[in-house]
């Protein structure tokens, strides 16, 4: 019987305010700095691509600045990746919430992963 899915959430601190992290989560030229090898969006559908293989998003909910969701669509049991953006009231910092999805037993190697590709993003973007 195969691992069971489960969902887990990361919260990560950012300088750069919500607009500039929202621009690194949706536009195509800027995703490919630090989270694909390439990127095409027909509709709300985007196809990333890394090292040959594909993988599609729906994106399902857009709210700039704040929130963008996309179901992917290959997964099972309705699999999304969400971005949640907000500035902290005490110390002014972006945080930037994310949920994703896992196999039971692989969950501390997909936060690994995100934590990896959003160092990359913090890279990309000036913290």
């Amino acid at each position: 019987m195969p691992n069971k899915r489960v969902s887990f959430d990361q919260e990560f601190i950012f300088k750069a305010s919500p607009a500039i992290l929202y621009q690194f989560l949706t536009y195509p030229d800027i995703l490919v700095r630090w989270f694909c090898d390439a990127v095409d969006i027909q509709d709300e559908v985007y196809t990333f691509e890394w090292d040959g293989s594909e993988e599609e998003w729906e994106m399902v909910d857009d709210i700039q600045e704040e929130r963008i969701k996309f179901n992917i669509l290959d997964a099972d049991d309705d699999e999304y990746i969400e971005f949640r953006m907000y500035k902290s009231d005490i110390t002014n910092e972006t945080i930037l919430e994310l949920t994703a999805f896992a196999d039971d037993g692989d969950i501390d190697e997909e936060r690994t992963f995100w934590e990896n590709q959003i160092k990359k993003l913090k890279g990309a973007c000036g913290g």
